[in-house]
């Protein structure tokens, strides 16, 4: 089961009754049939932000949240990156039938050193691209996205004296440092939680 925030209020009523009272009703139906679920819930939101901003019902996300388990984003865990990548690389060279086999050391140190905002997901994709540009047995630096090859993050942007680079770049490492707990980013930051999703917005970022 896959949460988000933007469920219409009254989808999120009928999802709590039927946590809570164990109970649902066919569309169209009239009886009243019990049931006994257990949820896995999965969501990449903040739903804790969402409860603050009023988008989400907060009897609904403690009746969710029992027991939660927060896995950090993909930056967090650099260690999965070589193992991940020769996975997808395995697995796309079969799909695509290419004798494609490794990665060249230039080419996992720039898969080592992206943020991968998107995640596992758009680590994957990069492999795909990767093995269909792939013109020799071994994937080299050329062969990736260019977004993981460019280097957005110099010291020059970082020594920057535009308030909005500092803003923008406090906001990314607030985030960075709590995994993506927007809640705890924005205690950091001494702002709301309203504020901050107002301001990754505006610099485009999260989802």
């Amino acid at each position: 089961m896959v949460v988000d925030e933007k469920v219409a209020p009254t989808v999120q009523a009928k999802l709590l009754r039927a946590l809570q009272e164990r109970e649902i009703r066919r569309v169209g139906g009239e009886a009243t049939i019990k049931v006994n679920a257990r949820v896995v819930a999965a969501t990449n939101r903040d739903l804790r932000a969402a409860v603050d901003a009023g988008t989400f019902r907060e009897d609904l996300y403690f009746r969710l949240g029992a027991f939660v388990i927060t896995v950090p984003p993909l930056r967090e865990r650099r260690e999965d990156i070589p193992p991940l990548v020769h996975h997808f690389l395995v697995r796309a060279a079969s799909r695509m039938k290419k004798d494609v086999r490794v990665v060249s050391a230039d080419a996992m140190a720039a898969l080592m050193n992206y943020a991968w905002p998107g995640n596992v997901r758009e680590l994957e994709h990069a492999i795909e691209r990767a093995v269909i540009v792939a013109n020799s047995p071994s994937i080299r630096v050329r062969d990736l996205p260019p977004e993981v090859i460019r280097k957005d993050r110099s010291p020059a942007a970082r020594d920057s004296l535009d308030l909005q680079q500092q803003e923008k770049t406090a906001i990314e490492r607030a985030l960075d440092r709590y995994a993506g707990n927007r809640k705890r980013a924005a205690e950091a930051l001494n702002i709301s939680t309203v504020t901050l999703w107002r301001k990754m917005k505006q610099y485009g970022l999260g989802s």
